[in-house]
């Protein structure tokens, strides 16, 4: 049986932006349309990772500031380097315990990392205890079990080859990443007025290596695993993916990426 200590490694920004952070862009664009939320806010991104979602608050939300906060300092470094504004500021830390006063923000959000979090509870609660009455708490995360298509079609190319692939797989591993969860959650921790909405971005990959490439970049569950494996066992598991994938006649995979996206409002 093959053991993987630290399925969720997350270290080396370029290599997660290849993986999935450059389709956490396209989502995010759609979040903040959606949100519509009023200019000169002050921003909490929660789980900045690489800071794409703080790229686009800054690109669409006019804030008066946004603070990133994330446990890796490998992202937060990577965040630095690429988002050079003044009202941007990248902390490390952890959601569990943040280190901002009641009442500092307008908005607290997140993107793709409320799953990552030992409590998601308590994450939820912190960020809620950071919001002004009447402020916003907003998060979205993968459809890991659904159409959350490039880690779907690895996972049941690995696991239809290894059957004890099953226990790493996001699909498993994060219950929350449903839209009932995710509402169950919100309401627990005191947000009214909750919705969610699943929100559909396409991920274009020119040919097979283009999908492929970014599973050996060792970010990330799939990555993680790919890397594991010996060279015969990493060969099979690229010939069953590549047999398994719609390829179209000029090479190109056309796939979906959906995100569940969840806000609520802290009302007093």
């Amino acid at each position: 049986m093959l053991q993987i200590q630290r399925p969720d490694v997350f270290q080396i920004g370029e290599a997660y932006e290849r993986y999935v952070g450059r389709w956490s862009r396209s989502v995010a664009g759609a979040f903040i349309d959606w949100l519509a939320l009023p200019v000169q806010g002050r921003w909490l991104d929660v789980g900045c990772g690489t800071g794409a979602l703080t790229e686009i608050i800054h690109s669409r939300a006019a804030p008066r500031g946004v603070i990133g906060i994330d446990s890796s300092e490998g992202f937060i470094a990577h965040a630095r380097r690429h988002l050079r504004d003044p009202r941007a500021n990248f902390e490390s830390g952890n959601a569990e315990a943040m280190p901002f006063p009641d009442g500092a923000f307008d908005a607290a959000v997140s993107g793709l990392a409320l799953n990552f979090i030992p409590h998601p509870e308590i994450a939820i609660a912190e960020m809620r205890r950071t919001l002004r009455a009447g402020g916003t708490a907003a998060v979205y995360v993968w459809d890991y079990a659904g159409k959350m298509e490039l880690m779907r079609y690895f996972w049941d190319s690995a696991v239809a080859l290894d059957p004890d692939a099953l226990t790493l797989n996001e699909a498993r591993r994060f219950s929350i990443c449903k839209p009932e969860p995710l509402l169950a959650l919100f309401e627990a921790g005191g947000l009214d007025r909750s919705e969610c909405r699943s929100i559909d971005v396409p991920t274009v990959f020119g040919n097979f290596d283009e999908y492929w490439s970014p599973f050996m970049g060792g970010q990330g569950s799939a990555p993680t695993y790919c890397n594991s494996l010996s060279e015969q066992r990493r060969s099979r598991l690229r010939d069953h993916l590549r047999a398994a994938l719609p390829i179209e006649r000029d090479g190109a995979i056309r796939l979906i990426a959906r995100a569940w996206a969840i806000r609520g409002i802290k009302s007093i």
